[in-house]
């Protein structure tokens, strides 16, 4: 779902005295929030397309399943597409997954992030073993 093969490496400036450039792939980005978004609780699960189920069948965590980055002149935008724990309050989560993207791309790279939209695809049940 991390849909920024097309796009170029995200260039940082370090202020004066620089001793190099800093840059970021989109890729990073999208894994970051990933795991932000999985530390909500109340996230079931991302969204993630027919080749993310398939790289994680075979056992590899796939962290960027279900997020959406975009960096254009306007700013950083994320979407992230989840699955929510049935019983948990929908508004409450998404405030939570928005809060904690943005403070983890903030603390990790130092981007503001314009904006954070949550999708919430789905409801988990709890499933109950047949006794």
């Amino acid at each position: 779902m991390a849909e920024t093969k097309d796009q170029e490496y995200f260039q940082m400036s370090t202020g004066k005295g620089d001793l190099g450039s800093i840059q970021i792939a989109p890729d990073v980005l999208t894994v970051i929030a990933g795991i932000a978004a999985h530390e909500v609780d109340g996230v079931a699960a991302t969204r993630g397309n027919f080749a993310a189920g398939v790289v994680e069948l075979l056992g590899k965590k796939v962290h960027g399943k279900g997020i959406k980055t975009d960096i254009s002149a306007k700013g950083l935008f994320i979407d992230v597409f989840c699955t929510v724990r049935y019983g948990k309050s929908v508004p409450t989560i998404a405030q939570e997954v928005q809060q904690n993207v943005r403070q983890a791309i903030l603390n990790m790279t130092g981007l503001e992030v314009k904006e954070v939209n949550v999708h919430v695809t789905g409801i988990q049940f709890e499933t109950q073993e047949n006794n």
